[in-house]
């Protein structure tokens, strides 16, 4: 897939990731703020697998580069 077709999933509810990350297991998702958000907009963090050897379950706001535009190896995870 492309951005374009990984950003619809993840408007879509689905988890997404890249093959070419170097980081194995890792995903994105988009986070709708509800009313108890402190946060007033959508916004998509990355997620780390609970068995990450230093950041366990951890979830990080994620920007895109351009690699990351420019790429077709996106999946849905």
């Amino acid at each position: 897939m492309n951005f374009g077709d990984a950003l619809a999933a993840l408007k879509a509810g689905k988890r997404v990731c890249r093959a070419g990350w170097n980081g194995k297991g890792l995903w994105l998702e988009l986070q709708r703020p509800d009313a108890n958000s402190k946060m007033t907009l959508p916004y998509v963090y990355l997620n780390y697998p609970e068995d990450s050897q230093h950041t366990p379950g951890a979830r990080v706001p994620w920007l895109a580069s351009q690699t990351d535009m420019l790429a077709e190896d996106w999946d849905v995870a």
